[in-house]
């Protein structure tokens, strides 16, 4: 017997936004970016104590996590412009925290590492950051950070 042949628009995706129900406030796009602004300048007032910013911490963790990590790497893992990125380096470079390395195989590409300077501070983030995140979720229970987290890596997943 033949089976029912499935059209494209039986196979499509239920669209949870229409232009009918659509309100840009209620957006999870503005939800989200809502979201890390208020992380962003929070951050921002927990680490200034210590010379960084928000948008600089990931920097920091890339480099830490990354060997031989350079600005274009950071550019692409972080989603930073070069322009915005030069800048960054260059501030945590002045600030001493980070230097930068010419390649001994290839002079064309410089790698980026932390000082000692940088290895010191980089336990003094952590807390900060926990504090930050533990204001942010609370009155979530740890079940519903761990759905929160799997929803955003859905969202994630689904813009690839």
């Amino acid at each position: 017997m033949k089976q029912p042949s499935v059209s494209e628009s039986d196979m499509a995706i239920e669209a949870l936004y229409t232009v009918a129900n659509y309100s840009p406030d209620e957006s999870v796009g503005k939800l989200i970016g809502m979201v890390r602004a208020q992380l962003m300048a929070a951050l921002d007032d927990e680490l200034a104590e210590l010379g960084l910013t928000g948008a600089q911490l990931p920097i920091l963790h890339w480099i830490t996590r990354t060997p031989e990590a350079t600005g274009a790497t950071l550019c692409r893992c972080i989603g930073t412009d070069t322009g915005s990125m030069t800048r960054m380096l260059d501030r945590l470079e002045e600030k001493g925290f980070i230097r930068r390395v010419r390649s001994q195989a290839d002079r064309r590409v410089v790698h980026l590492e932390l000082t000692a300077a940088g290895k010191a501070l980089m336990p003094l983030i952590t807390p900060r950051v926990i504090k930050v995140l533990n204001q942010h979720l609370a009155g979530f229970s740890k079940k519903e950070l761990e759905t929160l987290k799997k929803l955003l890596r859905r969202i994630l997943a689904n813009g690839r």
